[in-house]
């Protein structure tokens, strides 16, 4: 079929689907199995081609990412249950102090606690974050708003194993352990300029009668010496006999591993041990058995089963979607749009790179979920990637920091900040929708930096 046809019919499958999430309100994972087959066929991939890849697509995908996304939904529902991340929390506050709080907030929320589902990560980490803010002074509020909307955000879509960025490498085909070092490579330095950027923005731009809502009576906490209380003795950390380090260390371990192993496969040495424990699936399963243990001694055999269960069942939609997101792109793949959209972008890294990000920016602001934009995004793009040499991770990137743009009022990560950070809708466009934005041109920023030299 000639290439103008096979863009355009496509791009107008895209859009159609767009427009039934967000106008008719289908469910997202029923209108991008519908998008699957659609593209399969009006770009001549027949009756038994396009059932082919509608299959295909969803079996490949959960093959390289399904058990990678149960396995880290399990250890974030463990993690939580045992209350690890408030203690963590409370830890990073004695170490740094609250002025240094933001920044260590946002490397936090996108980095080691991924784990966890981000609407619980910000529930759990919101009421800590409000103290911490009052101690920073008057822009205290939207600095850790900032913060935390931009590491929970960025995480999602660029540190393994956040939900977004397995299932993007997933369709990318990008090996996890790959994903990793150069997710954190764009990611962390991601966080902080756009934390710094905002908060230093914000500190001129914030407005507190109009943008933190009024609050006739607050009761004071004291400590035993009659003093207002600081952060620390207003933060209820649950008890435990497991040191906290001993609670994170078979996640942390499951990381290295995977790290490890990606180290040693780009050296060229071959180490059958490591290579059989660094396997992703295999060393998330150690993560998940680890944690399940340091879990039975804080909760009981019994205490476990509710958390385990949690985790399936918030596993069970992304998975789905995930699938259904493989389905898309590879009828998009078998329709050879690939070839046509290579030889439209030739040799040129910044352009492809740039389309992705844009496309899934128009996505994430049309149907308001990260994840699903990134996904869509990185599918639509993906046989860009072998048509013109360029390295997909840098299309896994470039699609996750595009589907941050403009976090707005159809997000739950908006509204949950919105509440239970003190602020109003005017102040939480300020701090979410308007920090994770400035994050995600950062991030494109990061990216096709790291092209530049791959």
């Amino acid at each position: 079929m000639p290439g103008w046809y096979l863009v355009t019919a496509t791009a107008a499958v895209v859009v159609l689907a767009v427009l039934l999430i967000v106008r008719v309100r289908i469910h997202p994972a029923v209108v991008l199995a519908l998008a699957a087959a659609t593209v399969g066929l009006v770009t001549g991939l027949g009756v038994e081609g396009t059932v082919d890849a509608v299959t295909t697509g969803f079996g490949d995908i959960m093959a390289d990412a399904g058990l990678l996304i149960a396995f880290g939904v399990l250890i974030g529902a463990l993690l939580r249950a045992v209350g690890a991340i408030e203690r963590l929390v409370a830890t990073l506050l004695r170490w740094f102090g609250p002025r240094r709080m933001p920044m260590t907030m946002t490397v936090a929320c996108a980095t080691v606690l991924q784990p966890i589902f981000v609407d619980v990560l910000i529930v759990i980490a919101a009421p800590l974050a409000r103290r911490i803010a009052a101690r920073i002074g008057p822009t205290g509020v939207p600095r850790m708003a900032a913060a935390i909307a931009i590491g929970c955000e960025c995480g999602i879509v660029m540190m393994v194993p956040g939900i977004g960025t397995v299932a993007i490498a997933g369709v990318l085909g990008v090996p996890l352990g790959r994903m990793l070092i150069f997710g954190l490579v764009v990611l962390v330095p991601t966080v902080v300029i756009a934390s710094a950027l905002t908060g230093a923005i914000l500190s001129r731009w914030w407005d507190p009668a109009r943008d933190e809502p009024v609050v006739e009576h607050e009761p004071e906490v004291e400590d035993g010496d009659g003093d207002e209380s600081g952060v620390e003795d207003e933060v209820v950390v649950p008890t435990s006999t497991t040191p906290l380090a001993v609670l994170l260390a078979p996640l942390l371990g499951a990381l290295t591993l995977i790290a490890a192993g990606a180290i040693v496969e780009a050296a060229g040495a071959s180490v059958p041990v490591l290579a059989f424990v660094a396997a992703p699936p295999i060393a998330l399963l150690l993560g998940v058995l680890g944690t399940m243990a340091v879990a039975r001694r804080e909760l009981g055999r019994d205490g476990i089963e509710g958390p385990l269960t949690e985790g399936f069942r918030e596993s069970g939609l992304i998975l789905v979607l995930t699938g259904v997101g493989g389905s898309l792109a590879e009828a998009i793949k078998q329709s050879g749009l690939g070839e046509v959209l290579g030889g439209l972008f030739s040799a040129n890294t910044a352009l492809p790179l740039a389309t992705v990000w844009l496309t899934a920016a128009v996505l994430h602001v049309a149907v308001g979920s990260v994840t699903i934009s990134a996904i869509t995004a990185a599918g639509v793009l993906a046989p860009v990637a072998p048509a013109i040499g360029l390295d997909p991770v840098l299309i896994a990137l470039a699609a996750g920091t595009g589907a941050l743009f403009l976090v707005h009022v159809t997000s739950n990560t908006f509204w949950l900040l919105q509440s239970l950070l003190g602020q109003t809708v005017r102040g939480a466009l300020k701090t979410c929708s308007f920090g994770v934005s400035v994050a995600s041109v950062v991030g494109l920023g990061a990216t096709l930096a790291l092209g530049a030299v791959l």
